[in-house]
């Protein structure tokens, strides 16, 4: 049973096609990154929907926890690269909305991965509480490959989601996870053949409990991850750590021919 239809997020309130679509089911909001042609790459509209519509999941009472998919055959292909380009400091945090929102959601977050989940795709899905991957799915950090420093705390979410070896692999030897991979290097807790409906059963935990009693259990989690700091704080830190180094790498040379090759192609 649906209890709210598919409603795209446009800035006019108009159904038109969005890039990020919002619905609830059984108390699960469902909310979809929606530019399959592009592989829902990045771009700062759809960090900004992502964004109002966590915060949208959050105000509703009825709603109890969040699955974030993609559409299409990609989960997310990171950011656009037209929005890296030149990217300020300001630029890139207005990248990083949408899967900080995620990241600091008070409700029960699962990413339901059924694709490649590249660069801040990989943050976005990281971002979230519990990863389950269908046949598909890539975890691949690619920061190095395009000659710029990680950014959106990616650092640290893939050492708490893997340990240090598991992210330095990643991040410093530019090693990519496939499903099988990521599952049991711990970067996703199961491999499915249908994510989304997997994370849409897995929410049914919460969907049957009390809010309030699923939004304080997420509270004390938090908190008790490193007593005496909440893990989302971690995260902010380890982006802003990131965020100068990876600002003057997006205006390297390096970074700008490997741009230019990419484009090319």
């Amino acid at each position: 049973m649906t209890e709210t239809p598919v409603v795209p997020l446009s800035d006019n309130g108009s159904h038109v096609q969005s890039c990020v679509t919002y619905e609830v089911r059984e108390r699960v909001a469902l909310i979809a990154l929606n530019d399959p042609d592009r592989r829902n790459a990045i771009t700062h509209a759809m960090s900004a929907h992502l964004e109002a519509a966590i915060h949208r999941a959050e105000s509703a009472p009825d709603v109890h926890a969040v699955v974030v998919t993609g559409t299409g055959r990609g989960f997310c292909a990171g950011a656009d690269l037209a929005a890296l380009d030149g990217a300020t400091e300001d630029g890139l945090e207005r990248l990083y909305a949408g899967f900080m929102a995620v990241g600091r959601c008070t409700l029960p977050t699962i990413a339901a991965v059924q694709g490649p989940a590249v660069g801040a795709g990989l943050n976005l899905a990281l971002a979230a509480d519990i990863r389950i991957v269908g046949p598909r799915a890539v975890f691949d950090a690619r920061f190095q490959q395009l000659g710029i420093h990680p950014g959106g705390g990616a650092t640290w979410m893939l050492q708490r989601a893997a340990g240090p070896q598991v992210a330095r692999a990643a991040l410093l030897f530019g090693i990519r996870f496939d499903a099988h991979d990521a599952v049991r290097h711990g970067l996703a807790l199961r491999l499915v053949d249908d994510p989304v409906a997997a994370a849409m059963h897995l929410a049914e935990g919460p969907a049957r409990a009390p809010r309030d009693v699923v939004v304080a259990t997420k509270a004390s989690m938090r908190a008790t991850a490193i007593p005496g700091f909440l893990d989302s704080d971690h995260h902010a830190e380890a982006k802003n750590i990131e965020l100068g180094p990876q600002a003057i790498s997006l205006g390297s040379a390096s970074f700008r021919q490997r741009l230019d090759a990419v484009k090319a192609r």
